[in-house]
């Protein structure tokens, strides 16, 4: 489900063996290409390949894996060396196989890109492993607050107006409580699912100028002054009864199901659900805001490349340069209510006819929006029972004592060899 997020890692030896460089744009000559995507982007990536195709010589032939199932078909095809010409991969998986090999190098390719600089640097950070540029965005998967107008306008809330601190988070979660409406709480989160809470507490952190993980990913910096009262705010929301019930539980199957029903306030959200919310509750829609202000998103997501294997590079480059050019991100990924991937191309004619998308496509640029990468980031952080999620659950349902305990717990899973 989208908004399940993880950070990169690089715990695999190797590294990327580049086929020749592309020019600017390729070459179309009627070649086939494969391309491989997980089942959670069949829309965009569907979108994205009859467009190429019905305008291209090259024909993309486009295989849509299990999610599940995805990790293990890559390792197998990368080791009896039949990748696909294209693949696409969640993000906090990029910088292994980056590091790897399984992608070539696109370094010469992406720079001679007028818009080379425009393109999501988190994305493209993400994907750079000793200098080399590997994969550009395919489809951004961001974390924004939403909000109910509704319920605001009962609670004497402004309902054009979220919170832009994480004290007015608090403090318009708790108005919603206080309307005693039977079933509506004033917020959620998924109270036993890490993915869900590096998605949205991180960018809590980045948006108060602080960080998470020192920048070799290996030392823990969960125990600092803003994570302090991130923590404190979901505890004090928790204490006043205004978190909805289950939360103890959540593990993210059903995380943002109760907003979605109008039966929640206030919540940190899955910003590619704005189409799904928007058929049952009146969405307003805000950065992830810090301790005092700011604002800030996990840009999560795919990134795509051409792989090791792959014959036809300068064909590949063809369709991930169309991809990039704003027929395929405007014409196609905005279209369909994707957020697009150049900071040029924010402001289009499908922004301008809901200004909430164009604030996600703005914030998603932004330097304190990021994709954090660790090397022993899923034991750390996502796996169930991980040290992560046992800060979280000490912190929001204990009295927080343990937490410089559970931070060194996450330094020392993070600092494995």
């Amino acid at each position: 489900m989208a908004g399940l997020a993880a950070c990169g890692g690089d715990d695999d030896k190797g590294s990327a063996a580049p086929p020749a460089a592309a020019g600017v744009d390729g070459v179309d000559d009627g070649s086939e290409l494969t391309l491989w995507t997980r089942a959670p982007l069949e829309l965009q990536a569907k979108a994205l390949v009859d467009a190429y195709n019905a305008s291209h010589k090259n024909q993309v032939k486009l295989t849509i894996v299990p999610n599940d199932d995805y990790v293990a078909k890559v390792g197998a095809a990368a080791g009896s060396g039949d990748l696909p010409d294209l693949f696409a991969a969640d993000i906090v998986y990029v910088p292994n196989w980056a590091k790897a090999g399984l992608f070539a190098d696109l370094t010469d390719s992406i720079a001679k890109l007028p818009y080379a600089d425009k393109i999501n640097q988190a994305h493209l950070t993400a994907g750079t492993f000793e200098n080399k540029k590997y994969v550009l965005p395919f489809v951004l998967d961001l974390s924004v607050m939403f909000w109910n107008k509704d319920l605001y306008k009962a609670a004497g809330l402004d309902p054009e107006k979220g919170p832009t601190t994480l004290k007015e988070f608090k403090d318009q979660a708790l108005a919603i409580q206080k309307l005693n409406k039977p079933g509506v709480s004033g917020t959620f989160f998924g109270g036993n699912c890490g993915g869900c809470n590096i998605f949205t507490w991180f960018p809590m952190v980045w948006a108060s100028g602080e960080d998470v993980m020192n920048p070799e990913g290996t030392k823990s910096l969960l125990n600092g002054t803003a994570a302090k009262e991130v923590y404190s705010t979901w505890h004090d929301l928790q204490a006043a009864g205004a978190i909805a019930p289950g939360s103890k539980e959540e593990t993210g199957a059903t995380w943002v199901a109760g907003f979605q029903q109008g039966k929640v306030g206030v919540m940190p959200y899955p910003a590619t659900l704005l189409s799904t919310a928007d058929k049952t509750v009146k969405v307003g829609v805000t950065p992830i805001p810090g301790v005092n202000g700011g604002g800030s998103t996990f840009v999560g997501g795919d990134g795509i490349g051409v792989s090791k294997d792959s014959k036809k590079s300068q064909q590949a480059w063809n369709f991930l340069a169309w991809m990039m050019s704003e027929k395929g991100q405007v014409d196609v990924l905005a279209k369909n209510g994707t957020s697009v991937a150049r900071s040029d191309l924010v402001n289009n004619q499908y922004t301008a006819k809901d200004p909430r998308v164009a604030l996600i496509n703005e914030v998603a640029g932004r330097p304190e929006s990021k994709v954090p990468v660790a090397i022993n980031c899923q034991q750390a952080f996502n796996a169930p029972g991980s040290p992560w999620v046992t800060l979280i659950r000490n912190q929001v349902y204990g009295d927080g004592s343990s937490l410089e305990k559970d931070n060194d717990a996450i330094t020392q899973v993070l600092g494995q060899q």
